[in-house]
């Protein structure tokens, strides 16, 4: 009897692509890729890469732990996953990381923002709107991880400042402004006023690429000058910076080693976050099965161009691995120390609130203590990493080693209507805040949620039967 040609791996359910109803997802193993085959009984079949390593692809699931839920939901169970986002109950993951938009404005009209921003759009959110949406933020965490203020551009909005304000004054551990860098290049005196917001404070900076007419088919224009700018009054006032890399396959995934080694050397730069995004809807021909930039082939070219990271530093994080990759290390006296590899899976499974403490483990503790300079022993260290974001390590080192030696490199995928994974965008930490307060995964905020999205949404949700809301 005839083989079939592929390896079935596991079931769950996705959305049509063209309809976004859900169908079931089957995903199979083939010529060490993962794919995923739905069929919709409207539009037929689709086949989609999920992962060119399908040996990665399987380690990612050991490396799931305990999620660790939000003090509250927002919405009930009605209709199910993904109609039903606010959080509800059925949700596994708090929020790592939770963007609040204050403006639809931009400065610039990028062809591949997912929130449609530009300069034609004028809606800046007030004050108290904001202040509400990060109410709802701190009801659910106690005290929120990351809330990133995010646009449209965050700093040409008339209460930029006051925004900041209200972000200090309430129990958020890390402060992060999402900026294309057009006003920190241009103002000086900003600069200035920004990095009185120091410590727990970040800027997420885009930079895509060092080539002209890359920048121009992501960016819309050469940013090239803008970005040396915007860098060299970051670094003057040393404000944390993650340079922010929005990678298309075959357009700038050359440049991924030579990105890590610029960001190397700026004394401002804490790391590079990598965000590969698909040309669906902006080329007309396109094959999900052919054409996806994967989070595991962007760890391959990581390791394949970077001399800093090997494949054992670069591994999944555990509140969401189908979706987040990390790789870590230490800038130390002109050297590059990678620390990830040297963490066994089951203290970053074990570690509390998201985060590790090198000290549960003596070895670890022990082999970190070895790379720091002679001088230094444990008895006379100071906690003094206590800031790293969540999913990263808080590390007992050496007085005089903080957060101005960390390099991190993270690979941000996001779920579209072709990979979505009901089982994956349950463990989602990247959450965004509706306007009216509700708590939505990123992913499908985007596909559901956005602007006039929500009206599709209601059509599908018209089509179901809705199950009671369970009385608590």
């Amino acid at each position: 009897m005839p083989n079939r040609p592929y390896v079935f791996y596991e079931l769950t359910n996705s959305i049509c692509s063209t309809c976004y109803r859900k169908v079931e997802g089957k995903i199979i193993e083939q010529n060490g890729s993962m794919y995923m085959i739905k069929r919709c009984p409207r539009h037929g079949h689709e086949r989609v890469l999920l992962s060119n390593d399908a040996e990665y692809y399987k380690l990612c699931r050991n490396y799931l732990k305990p999620a660790e839920m939000p003090l509250r939901f927002n919405t009930p169970i009605r209709y199910g996953c993904p109609y039903d986002c606010g959080l509800c109950p059925d949700h596994e993951q708090h929020s790592c990381l939770t963007l609040i938009e204050v403006t639809e404005s931009c400065n610039l009209k990028c062809p591949i923002c997912y929130a449609e921003s530009s300069p034609d759009r004028k809606t800046f959110r007030s004050l108290e709107q904001i202040e509400a949406m990060m109410d709802a933020v701190v009801a659910n965490e106690g005290e929120a991880d990351i809330i990133q203020i995010s646009g449209g551009e965050p700093t040409i909005h008339p209460d930029f400042f006051a925004i900041l304000d209200a972000a200090k004054a309430r129990p958020i551990k890390h402060i992060m402004v999402n900026t294309n860098g057009v006003k920190i290049a241009s103002d000086r005196e900003f600069v200035r006023r920004l990095a009185e917001y120091k410590p727990g404070f970040e800027i997420y900076l885009q930079f895509d690429s060092f080539e002209a007419e890359v920048l121009k088919e992501l960016r819309g224009a050469d940013l090239r000058i803008i970005r040396e700018k915007a860098l060299a009054h970051l670094n003057e006032f040393n404000i944390s910076t993650t340079l922010v890399v929005t990678l298309k396959k075959g357009l700038n995934d050359h440049e991924i080693g030579k990105i890590i080694q610029f960001g190397l050397q700026q004394p401002a730069v804490r790391g590079v976050t990598f965000q590969p995004i698909q040309a669906a809807g902006r080329l007309e021909q396109f094959d999900p099965a052919l054409d996806r930039l994967t989070l595991s082939e962007v760890r391959q070219q990581i390791i394949a161009q970077s001399n800093v990271f090997q494949a054992e530093d670069i591994i999944p994080v555990p509140c969401h691995p189908d979706c987040l990759a990390m790789g870590y290390a230490l800038k130390l006296g002109g050297k590059i120390i990678p620390l990830t590899g040297l963490i066994d899976k089951e203290v970053l499974l074990q570690g509390s609130r998201n985060t590790i403490v090198f000290e549960q483990d003596e070895t670890i503790r022990d082999r970190v203590f070895s790379l720091f300079s002679t001088s230094h022993s444990p008895e006379s260290s100071a906690l003094s990493l206590k800031s790293l974001l969540c999913c990263l390590p808080l590390a007992r080192v050496p007085e005089g080693i903080g957060y101005d030696n960390v390099f991190r490199v993270i690979i941000m995928q996001f779920l579209d209507p072709y990979n979505f994974d009901v089982r994956s965008v349950k463990k989602s930490c990247v959450h965004i805040v509706h306007p009216d307060g509700r708590i939505i995964p990123f992913d499908t905020y985007n596909m559901f949620y956005r602007d006039d999205k929500e009206k599709l949404l209601e059509k599908l949700k018209s089509e179901i039967e809705p199950m009671p809301v369970e009385q608590s």
